[in-house]
């Protein structure tokens, strides 16, 4: 079951965080798999026995080269995951300068756009596009509208592209993670705002994720698509008793 055995796989954003985790879970399901990256990853997919192509996913002419180099090596592609972004620091909208604005937009919308609209001729029928998200994309928090702009902009590009894409069954779907322990979120900050907001009480782990991606990329998964997975530690249910209670000083019970 879930056996990715003689499947293709590329994944954007690879060498670090949710990226290197997802490579490293289909490399152990038997994927072959290679990882794109905008720095020097070439070390890291040798270690755990991927290929590497280096890659700017905001540079369209650069990524449709990086797909075809993986065709190239591996042959038709199987699973996409166009999972590089960056980071969510910033000001309130009024505030916001034009070069971050373009830079949040051109990796983490433009990134995933150029992905759907290039890899499919790089793909197999029946194959499985898996887009990161954000639990962004449902919750603000002040000083990120550069970044909820566009983790927003992804879930309406998944459902877009499911439509475009379903003549072919390739299936397209996002993952919505909430504050996950890697370098471009694992912080104090972040660990004291999912400990206060989420009901699971923690941080999460790129383990919590991986079996999410997973399933999408395999075979038990080829009648979902179009979809939004949230995987935030419940952060999107509403506030939590503790955080009610240090709120009002009491745990509400209706």
């Amino acid at each position: 079951m879930f056996d990715l055995q003689e499947k293709k796989a590329f994944i954007t954003g690879g060498s670090s965080g949710i990226g290197l985790a997802v490579a490293k879970r289909y490399l152990k399901a038997g994927a072959e798999v290679v990882i794109s990256d905008i720095s020097d990853g070439s070390e890291i997919a040798a270690s755990i026995g991927a290929a590497f192509i280096r890659a700017d996913v905001g540079d369209e002419q650069n990524l449709s080269e990086a797909l075809a180099q993986a065709e190239s090596l591996l042959g038709k592609l199987d699973i996409v995951v166009n999972n590089a972004g960056v980071g969510d620091i910033g000001s309130m909208i009024e505030g916001t300068e034009q070069q971050m604005l373009e830079h949040i937009t051109r990796i983490n919308q433009w990134g995933v756009f150029y992905g759907l609209k290039h890899a499919p001729k790089h793909m197999n029928d029946g194959g499985s596009i898996i887009n990161t998200s954000s639990m962004a994309a449902y919750i603000c928090i002040p000083g990120t509208g550069a970044y909820t702009a566009t983790k927003g902009a992804v879930l309406n590009l998944t459902r877009q592209s499911a439509l475009e894409l379903a003549a072919r069954n390739i299936r397209v779907n996002a993952v919505c993670p909430g504050y996950i322990d890697t370098p471009m979120s694992g912080d104090a900050e972040s660990y004291a705002l999912a400990e206060a907001m989420t009901p699971l009480g923690r941080m999460g782990q790129v383990e919590d994720l991986v079996g999410a991606f997973h399933y999408l990329a395999a075979d038990e998964s080829s009648y979902y698509t179009g979809q939004i997975m949230q995987i935030d530690g419940g952060w999107t249910t509403g506030p939590t008793p503790r955080l009610m209670e240090s709120i009002i000083g009491k745990t509400h019970t209706g």
